[in-house]
């Protein structure tokens, strides 16, 4: 499986509001990576509408950071999760390439002229930046830094 959890995850013993993952940046490790972590203790409480978003934000997050910051080469991403008061806390983090300028992308809509010309991409970033609160992202040392709230209401059953 491709998923590591050092220092983390939902086995017992383990702090149940703090997960985390380590995936290598290629597609098909991302999907698993994904369905394994909505498959913690943590993401499992959070209720319909707040997992659904969760699930939007990290998938697009994670699939950029694959076509994006690792184009060119392999690498791992590692995703930090944290469940505080009602929000979760996100930080990902990769060695890739930085974004253009070391800025985050304006997360500007696509021009769509016309009925047949819906694009095929460029909506992530808008998404992110609609769903989620406090984005920041750094590059340090080589690394990029991601990091983002969510709400994160527990479901009742």
């Amino acid at each position: 499986m491709p998923v590591d959890q050092p220092g983390g995850g939902a086995e017992p013993g383990n702090d149940p509001d703090c997960t985390r993952i380590v995936i290598p940046a290629d597609p098909t490790a991302v999907r698993e990576g994904l369905r394994a972590l909505f498959d913690t203790l943590l993401l499992r409480g959070l209720a319909a509408a707040e997992r659904g978003t969760a699930e939007i934000v990290l998938a697009e997050a994670l699939n950029n950071i694959v076509e994006h910051a690792y184009a060119r080469n392999s690498g791992k991403i590692e995703l930090t999760l944290q469940l505080h008061c009602a929000e979760l806390v996100c930080q990902i983090e990769d060695q890739g390439e930085a974004m253009p300028g070391e800025v985050l992308p304006r997360g500007r809509l696509p021009v769509i002229t016309g009925p047949d010309a819906l694009p095929e991409g460029g909506f992530g970033w808008h998404l992110i930046r609609a769903l989620s609160r406090d984005l920041h992202y750094r590059r340090i040392d080589g690394r990029n830094q991601l990091s983002f709230r969510l709400d994160a209401g527990q479901s009742g059953g």
